[in-house]
């Protein structure tokens, strides 16, 4: 029996999705251990990291961005689908379509602003929490929306050519 080979694009792609993977499974036991540690020092010994509540704040941030990403992998994203719970079998691909692209577009325009807000808070030089900047914090916003805006244009892409 023959091995069956991937394309090389098919291997990236394998590749991206283990690297988004290993950041939500990363963010996800940094928030966890961070939230223990704080509960852990609180109750111990009456002291906390200063930051700790921040960063796990941040943290919930970039975990919804990151699962956002991931959820967005096979348009298993959440969606308001009552229309198409009224239209016949053979419209739905269509108004699939036309969901497809209002969501890219949707995406594409929060992540132009979001790119705009993260310019401002580059160029405020305000400070998050431990000497980090905030527009650390919040680069992870427009990364999220644009992932998110281009698989729903690949999505549009490949079910109107199929």
């Amino acid at each position: 029996m023959e091995k069956i080979q991937k394309k090389p694009l098919e291997k990236i792609i394998m590749i991206l999705y283990w690297i988004e993977d290993s950041i939500l499974v990363s963010l996800l036991l940094v928030m966890i251990l961070m939230a223990v540690s704080q509960i852990f020092l609180r109750n111990i010994f009456e002291t906390g990291i200063i930051w700790g509540d921040v960063l796990v704040r941040i943290l919930v941030l970039w975990i919804g961005m990151a699962g956002a990403m991931i959820a967005s992998r096979n348009g298993n994203h959440i969606r308001i689908d009552i229309i198409t719970r009224f239209v016949p079998g053979r419209f739905k691909k269509y108004l699939n379509s036309i969901i497809e692209l209002f969501t890219c577009i949707i995406c594409s325009l929060t992540a132009w602003h979001s790119i705009r807000f993260v310019i401002m808070e580059y160029n405020d030089n305000t400070i998050a929490f431990a000497g980090i900047p905030s527009w650390v914090c919040t680069i992870i916003i427009p990364i999220a929306f644009l992932v998110i805006g281009i698989r729903y244009f690949i999505l549009f892409y490949s079910s109107i050519r199929h």
